[in-house]
């Protein structure tokens, strides 16, 4: 059965530092296409960081230099170190498994809520 598990999330003060996991089971990690995605009330879900099977990543322009996506293949498990948080990263943040054409489907976590306040 094909899992990914968020945690990590929580509340946090403007500035602070936050590292969310996800940890994945029932797919060939090894060869994912891992992203972060997160939604804010009232907005559409967007694209946070991605990073490839190779390594490769890429990031939001709202997150670039503060957030950086790894992945630990024995472990199975993404993380997402943010920094520098701000109000505006407040969100529901979602790992998500690309697709693998004819191999594979797309598969999303369940979320982890982040909130950035004093």
């Amino acid at each position: 059965q094909v899992q990914l598990v968020e945690s990590g999330g929580g509340l946090v003060q403007p500035g602070g530092s936050l590292r969310l996991s996800c940890a994945v089971s029932g797919i060939n990690f090894r060869i994912a296409t891992m992203d972060w995605y997160r939604q804010a009330p009232g907005k559409q879900r967007e694209v946070v960081a991605t990073i490839t099977n190779s390594g490769s990543t890429n990031y939001a322009t709202s997150v670039k230099d503060r957030f950086t996506i790894s992945r630990d293949n024995i472990k199975k498990t993404v993380y997402l170190q943010m920094n520098r948080l701000q109000p505006e990263d407040t969100a529901v943040y979602y790992c998500h498994k690309d697709q693998i054409l004819s191999l594979s489907g797309e598969y999303w976590g369940q979320g982890t809520q982040v909130t950035v306040s004093s």
